[in-house]
């Protein structure tokens, strides 16, 4: 029976897949009653609820009380919920993480080299000076994430922003603490907050090698700090 079930969900899942495959259903349209899917692919509604709640998870259905079941395509959420559990099951580590933010923003920073506005390098230079004269370390935290974050909308690619958006929310907590432990120390608060003096002067002069460079030496603290954390 539930070999059945499973079957019957999948099928339900292949049925809306190919549906938005052929164009019948685009994204922001409602599906079909659960009624009416039921119906058409034999199966129970059960199992339709359970297709459309696997679909919800991945960031391709949204449900709306009283308004029914829509198409969407929040990427993010997918990419949130496969690396959560990835780092749960041990699949992956903070030091992964790391080493594949630091390639995705590299190509952020020669993206957004050449896309920055005035108002965003402005921004970015400011975010700098806010980090450099705060002295409490999770405020400072605070504008490292907005930093990074303003980068990755510079930068105009939207499956990098997804792919941002997922690690950061997966390891928001992480980020902050690893923030607070490379400030205390002053060498490593300098080398920091320099890389992202650089990074914001590049930036601005529309300078793609001198962004690239300036996020490699960011993350060369970053991971070393990491590093030093797995030790212990």
């Amino acid at each position: 029976m539930a070999e059945k079930n499973e079957k019957a969900y999948e099928k339900v899942i292949e049925h809306i897949k190919n549906e938005i495959w052929q164009g019948t259903l685009k994204r922001g349209e409602r599906l079909p009653p659960e009624r009416e899917l039921a119906e058409t692919l034999g199966v129970s509604r059960n199992s339709v609820r359970e297709a459309i709640r696997t679909l919800g998870l991945m960031g391709f259905v949204s449900s709306t009380q009283g308004a029914g079941n829509f198409v969407t395509c929040d990427i993010e959420q997918n990419l949130r919920e496969s690396l959560r559990m990835m780092v749960l099951l041990g699949e992956t580590n903070y030091l992964q993480i790391s080493q594949l933010r630091r390639g995705l923003e590299g190509e952020n920073a020669r993206l957004a080299a050449e896309r920055l506005t005035p108002k965003q390098a402005a921004r970015l230079r400011e975010l700098v000076r806010l980090m450099r004269e705060e002295t409490d370390a999770q405020k400072a935290s605070a504008y490292d994430q907005e930093f990074h974050v303003l980068l990755c909308e510079a930068s105009g690619n939207r499956l990098i922003k997804a792919f941002f958006g997922a690690m950061l929310s997966t390891i928001n907590d992480f980020i902050s603490t690893m923030y607070v432990r490379i400030v205390a120390d002053p060498a490593q608060a300098d080398a920091l907050h320099s890389a992202h003096q650089r990074l914001a002067d590049a930036l601005a002069a529309h300078d793609a090698k001198g962004a690239d460079e300036a996020i490699q030496s960011h993350f060369e603290v970053v991971d070393a700090s990491i590093r030093r954390e797995q030790r212990r």
